[in-house]
């Protein structure tokens, strides 16, 4: 991820430097939309509970000693839960911007040039793009796009 890929055109003097291997139009954003917000929400739930567990100081210490230790069920499963879904979002090569929010975007090429579809996973469908190199508060409807 984060690794720029360089792309020639066909004209074959233009290099385009891309950060994502797979972009999405709006319509397969969409598509994607209930197995994502199933997977955001799973994450969320694994945050509240690895947060509300809170820290075990005596666990930290025993871990490093002994190279490992068990923190218990809810907590394995919440730190199972999370690493799986952070995976799979990877896999899709989506990129969580505020997990608490459920803030995430979807790569995108608009004229050419690698944008975000933003998308809130208390949104009905994905409504909204930004700038790369801007973020949620530069966002702009899809409608002028479509």
């Amino acid at each position: 991820m984060g690794e720029k890929r360089l792309t020639r055109s066909n004209t074959g003097n233009t290099v385009i430097k891309m950060l994502h291997q797979r972009h999405y139009t709006a319509e397969q954003a969409n598509a994607l939309l209930p197995e994502v917000r199933a997977t955001v929400r799973r994450l969320q739930d694994a945050k509240h509970v690895l947060q509300d567990e809170g820290f075990d100081t005596g666990f930290a210490t025993l871990a490093d000693v002994v190279g490992g230790a068990f923190p218990g069920r809810v907590r394995a499963q919440a730190a199972v839960a999370a690493t799986l879904g952070f995976e799979h979002l990877e896999e899709l090569d989506l990129l969580v911007r505020d997990l608490e929010a459920g803030l995430i975007d979807f790569p995108a090429l608009r004229d050419g040039r690698e944008v975000y579809l933003c998308w809130q996973v208390d949104e009905s469908e994905v409504g909204h793009w930004h700038a790369a190199e801007t973020g949620y508060p530069s966002r702009l409807p899809l409608d002028p796009w479509l």
